[in-house]
């Protein structure tokens, strides 16, 4: 495996919580710009945009980003990367992060480290930190994730898990929305079907432990990188940013 990676973002326009999401802006850059800086920033070999919008497009190229258009029709962010990948006909062998278009904030320690920890037993690595008394624990938009001691992912949950039947004796885990795999791996994942696991949780991950795939889940010591979903988490992006730019 070699030790350079690629970065790709999914961005779309077409969010039904914060319509054209990317081109929001975080005081005076937009969100998908500040995710080219970001990405600029990191190890990563190349920087992509991968995009089924042209005003989207358009604005990245003008911020010197390469771009790939894709296919209107994906479902999730890791088949529309899936599709980039294919078009740009990058080697098997290749580590690929999937950073999220509404990532603008995620440390570049966890970008940098997650290609580091693929293996031959480890096709997947994501990231994880440890609940603190500001997060809601029991907020379905919180993932929560389990793993093993050697670190393998058991299962992720929107549900609070493990049980909270002792009242602050448990360290739960807050997954973060980042993953690595190698190009043949993602085209792996993006062809296999989803599960039930998968459409009862609403989430993606949960299609790769079905299908027998093991996930490294590293833990970080950062602060809960804000991600932006709603009109409330920009509001809060630009306080952030005002506070740290």
């Amino acid at each position: 495996m070699t030790d350079s990676f690629v970065i790709i973002v999914p961005a779309r326009a077409g969010s039904t919580r914060l319509p054209n999401k990317p081109l929001a802006l975080i005081n005076e850059s937009t969100v998908i710009s500040r995710i080219i800086d970001l990405a600029n920033s990191s190890n990563a070999a190349s920087v992509y945009i991968a995009t089924d919008s042209t005003d989207i497009a358009e604005h990245c190229r003008s911020c010197g980003a390469s771009v790939v258009m894709t296919s209107s029709n994906h479902v999730s962010g890791m088949d529309r990367i899936a599709e980039a990948a294919k078009t740009l006909g990058l080697p098997d062998d290749i580590p690929v992060v999937n950073l999220q278009g509404d990532e603008p904030f995620m440390p570049l320690e966890i970008i940098n480290q997650l290609p580091t920890l693929l293996s031959d037993d480890f096709l997947i690595s994501t990231a994880c930190i440890k609940f603190t008394d500001n997060m809601d624990i029991n907020s379905p938009h919180e993932v929560k994730v389990v793993r093993s001691l050697s670190k393998k992912a058991m299962y992720f949950s929107r549900s609070v898990i493990p049980n909270l039947s002792n009242e602050g004796s448990q360290h739960h885990l807050k997954h973060l929305g980042i993953y690595a795999y190698t190009n043949k791996t993602l085209q792996a994942l993006s062809a296999l079907m989803p599960t039930a696991n998968e459409e009862s949780e609403k989430l993606e991950q949960l299609r790769f432990l079905d299908n027998g795939f093991n996930i490294f889940v590293q833990d970080f010591k950062c602060e809960a990188p804000l991600g932006i979903d709603t009109p409330e988490d920009l509001e809060a992006a630009r306080a952030f940013a005002k506070k740290n730019d």
